[in-house]
């Protein structure tokens, strides 16, 4: 059976693909096999990986919301546009949950121009540039000719001392940050260069799904028990991740949801702080 992605060409179906995207969500072989049972006899060939993932999520919805809001991590991240001003937020969270000090919205002078910056982190002796590269179609690639441009803006603000995080320092490193995916020569132009890069798939390791999956640092888009309208509201008020809304429960005052409405959100929460999945 054929299949047509996102970007409209048409591959062969791996049904292995499938199973470790199910996996690593969390579900156990009990629930793969009835996931794969409800949806396989719907498929056809010519399918889109949209509709696979429609039917997959819809069947790990009634089995564990938590479950499936680790599936839609991808679809949730989407979520945090059209502009990406929600997905710079996110990005700073996340460096703020694994040591760094930040600051967003900054204008910084360089020799030449003043740059916006998106994301400024800091850690022990390093302070890092961090460009943030929004899309809203999941398989986009970010190609050569933006780490080119991260590159020259770096280099505009190097060797000059800012006031930030209430010291005198300078611009070390850089990071380009995407949501999506970059192509072989943004790879390769970044790794010669220095410049770190960090998107769903990249670096093997590290990369989005594995840093948020390793410390359970999944956007407030990711909650399945909520709308779209009520995550905006979220968003609005600052709360960025589930466990911010998890820890800061008065939140969930502004959307006006009855006590057991209540109780789903925050159970669906608590399972995303708490239940670690298989690396």
């Amino acid at each position: 059976m054929n299949i047509k992605n996102n970007a409209g060409e048409t591959v062969e179906f791996e049904i292995s693909k499938l199973e470790n995207s199910l996996r690593n969500s969390g579900a156990g072989e009990q629930s793969l096999k009835r996931v794969l049972e409800t949806i396989l006899p719907k498929c056809f060939d010519g399918i889109t990986t949209g509709e696979l993932y429609r039917m997959a999520f819809e069947e790990l919805k009634k089995i564990s919301n938590s479950v499936a809001a680790r599936y839609s991590l991808k679809k949730a991240l989407l979520e945090l546009g059209p502009a990406g001003f929600y997905f710079e937020q996110w990005i700073a969270r996340v460096f703020q949950n694994i040591g760094y000090k930040t600051e967003t919205g900054q204008l910084i002078k360089g020799h030449a121009v003043t740059h916006e910056a998106d994301v400024i982190a800091k850690k022990d002796d390093k302070t890092y540039w961090v460009e943030c590269k929004f899309r809203n179609a999941e398989d986009t690639k970010i190609s050569v000719t933006t780490p080119m441009y991260v590159l020259s803006r770096i280099k505009d603000i190097s060797n000059i001392q800012y006031n930030l995080f209430g010291t005198k320092t300078e611009f070390t490193d850089g990071w380009l940050i995407t949501n999506t995916y970059f192509t072989k020569d943004s790879i390769a132009f970044s790794e010669y260069y220095g410049l770190r890069l960090l998107s769903w798939d990249y670096p093997k390791d590290k990369n989005i799904k594995s840093l948020v999956d390793q410390n359970a640092l999944y956007p407030i888009t990711c909650l399945t028990t909520l709308d779209g309208k009520q995550k905006q509201k979220l968003l609005e008020e600052k709360c960025v991740l589930a466990k911010e809304l998890f820890n800061n429960q008065n939140l969930l005052n502004i959307l006006e949801l009855n006590e057991e409405k209540k109780s789903e959100v925050l159970k669906e929460a608590r399972e995303l702080m708490t239940i670690k999945i298989s690396e």
